[in-house]
């Protein structure tokens, strides 16, 4: 089976974690692996349609949809609400990413484009996200996490 295709979604203040991912993917020590459909460069413009055309583009290349949801993320319309209203389109898998380490969907910080609408919440840490990417299929509505027995077996406390 091929490595997952996923696109990261997430708020410009947590562009590190993004990158921290990056730095996972090539860290020989740490299995954690995916094929980035991430755009190649920010897009400087204001034209919603153009941007979501140039999202949708990359998006299309994806069957994942990671979005990182930091502490501002769910007030982030311009990138974020975008990104992931196209991937619903596209019906790709919805992860999210807590960076705060919450194993559920957090109201206070969660866009409410993807909630209740199938995806999975995981902790930002690399055993579980590749866990979700490789193994986690939408279902109707709802928030769903893994249970404590899923992180058990992959190495967790």
């Amino acid at each position: 089976m091929g490595l997952p295709r996923a696109f990261v979604g997430f708020s410009s203040a947590d562009i590190h974690c993004y990158r921290l991912m990056l730095a996972w993917k090539n860290n020989t020590n740490i299995d954690f692996n995916f094929t980035d459909c991430q755009l190649a460069q920010e897009i400087n413009s204001e034209n919603e349609a153009y941007i979501k055309r140039c999202c949708r583009e990359r998006i299309n290349m994806a069957g994942k949809f990671i979005q990182l949801i930091g502490q501002n993320t769910r007030w982030k319309y311009k990138y974020v609400r975008w990104e992931a209203e196209v991937a619903l389109e596209k019906k790709c898998t919805i992860i999210g990413v807590n960076l705060d380490g919450a194993r559920q969907m957090v109201e206070e910080t969660c866009p409410p484009v993807i909630r209740d609408v199938g995806a999975i919440f995981v902790p930002f840490s690399p055993r579980i996200i590749k866990y979700a990417l490789e193994n986690y299929k939408m279902y109707d509505n709802d928030n769903y996490y893994y249970l404590d027995n899923v992180y058990k077996s992959l190495g967790y406390q």
